[in-house]
């Protein structure tokens, strides 16, 4: 009959164990069991994987931000390099030249005789 008694008193103890769990978490008791303690390493092993994804979802979130920042800005200075090259060519024009040369009157002249070479012979 001893044995039936130890067997109710294991079942007993069971049944103290999961009961009042809710109130036990609410009190923070649970923390104080055996379980908890044996597992608080894998606990911290969680945190920090948990943390470590927040983290990495706040850099990606940085990355892809900065990433149309910048793809807007090439596009930016794309158009502006556009229409500056396309100034310099209307300037560098010949017409565009002259017409400079006498609004600033430095009394310069277009060449009326075409370029030759100069061929050196060395003896």
């Amino acid at each position: 009959m001893s044995e039936n008694v130890e067997f109710i008193d294991h079942q007993e103890e069971q049944k103290e164990i999961r009961k009042g769990s809710f109130r036990d978490f609410i009190d923070g008791n649970i923390l104080v069991r055996d379980f908890v303690i044996r597992q608080f390493g894998f606990f911290l092993f969680l945190t920090f994987l948990a943390l470590l994804y927040i983290a990495n979802r706040y850099h990606a979130e940085r990355v892809v931000r900065d990433t149309s920042e910048l793809k807007k800005e090439i596009r930016e200075l794309r158009s502006e390099s556009i229409s500056v090259g396309a100034e310099l060519m209307y300037k560098s024009s010949q017409s565009e030249v002259l017409e400079m040369i006498k609004d600033k009157n430095l009394g310069l002249e277009e060449s009326k005789t075409p370029p030759f070479k100069i061929i050196v012979h060395k003896k």
